[in-house]
């Protein structure tokens, strides 16, 4: 189905975005196979975008192939590599179709299961996304992504469900819902709960990287857990107001303590030893509370900036 836009250009039934960032290795394969379901699924009516997150090792010049081989596949190269939640955003803002699907280039995410997200999407659904199941990464990966969703979950002001990444449909509504949503730090996966609408999740095995390795390093990860703490809860600072007054707390006990024997054996003689902890704890104490606050004043510093999410360097195929 396709829909004719005042200007007389058609609108695509559904749109694909994919960030790539050196994944050459990775390209033909899920370009073969999410062709092959698209075109099943859509009849022909679809546009693919690419995301060329500042790849060096190849990837731009066999996106740009693919775009002069199909004009259904659109490019866009961004002047450097701003990261994986600006990327999807760029694809986010570039998109036309009715419904829109995010998903990786490492085909973790088989491109077989947009099937149940386009059902869903018919069914009435604004947003499907996927529950992944079975993981194949390390047995550290694995409990550090179950901790940080199940801590997030119980500090967001918000339902975030449980076990999902950015792999989903979303419909035009929802697409433009999230546009319009100005700040710079993007946590997608919690803006797609905080926006509302219909949602729905399909169970989705989370297969191993067809080729290469995961460009999410584990301080990009962290970045991503920081993003997503920060920008649906406030249990931080509640933690470290928390955290302020136990300390004041046990500093009162302990100086009514010191009182006390005192009075009750002043010749007793006393160390250096309680005092030193006492000062390391109040300390570290501080340093805490103060690292909790930096880091939401340095979101509040860069939405003041306004500095772009991304710079588009060249687009193919538009």
């Amino acid at each position: 189905m396709m829909d004719a836009t005042s200007a007389g250009t058609t609108v695509p039934t559904l749109s694909v975005v994919l960030p790539c960032y050196n994944e050459r290795a990775t390209l033909y394969e899920v370009r073969e196979r999410l062709v092959r379901v698209l075109e099943s699924l859509t009849s022909g009516s679809y546009e693919i975008i690419f995301v060329n997150d500042g790849s060096t090792d190849g990837s731009p010049e066999i996106l740009d192939a693919f775009a002069a081989a199909d004009s259904r596949i659109r490019i866009l190269h961004l002047s450097r590599n701003f990261g994986h939640q600006a990327a999807l955003s760029a694809g986010l803002d570039a998109s036309r179709g009715q419904a829109l699907v995010l998903m990786d280039c490492d085909l973790q995410d088989p491109p077989e299961f947009l099937q149940s997200f386009v059902a869903r999407w018919r069914e009435g659904f604004d947003v499907v996304y996927a529950v992944r199941e079975a993981r194949t990464e390390h047995w550290w990966m694995r409990a550090s992504y179950a901790i940080f969703y199940r801590t997030l979950r119980l500090m967001a002001d918000i339902d975030i469900p449980l076990d999902v990444g950015d792999f989903c449909l979303l419909d035009r509504r929802v697409v433009d819902s999230i546009v319009a949503l100005p700040e710079r730090h993007r946590f997608l996966r919690g803006l797609r709960a905080w926006v509302g609408f219909r949602q729905s999740a399909v169970s989705c095995p989370r297969a191993p990287r067809f080729a290469g390795q995961s460009k999410y390093t584990p301080r990009k990860l962290l970045s991503l857990a920081l993003a997503g703490y920060v920008g649906f809860s406030a249990a931080p600072l509640r933690a470290a107001t928390a955290l302020g007054f136990t300390a004041a707390a046990a500093g009162l006990l302990l100086l009514v303590w010191v009182i006390l024997a005192k009075i009750a054996d002043p010749l007793t003689p006393r160390g250096w030893a309680s005092s030193s902890a006492v000062v390391l704890f109040m300390g570290g104490v501080q340093l805490i509370v103060l690292g909790v606050i930096g880091e939401y004043l340095n979101r509040v510093y860069d939405e003041v900036r306004r500095r772009p999410l991304y710079i588009v360097s060249r687009r193919v195929g538009f």
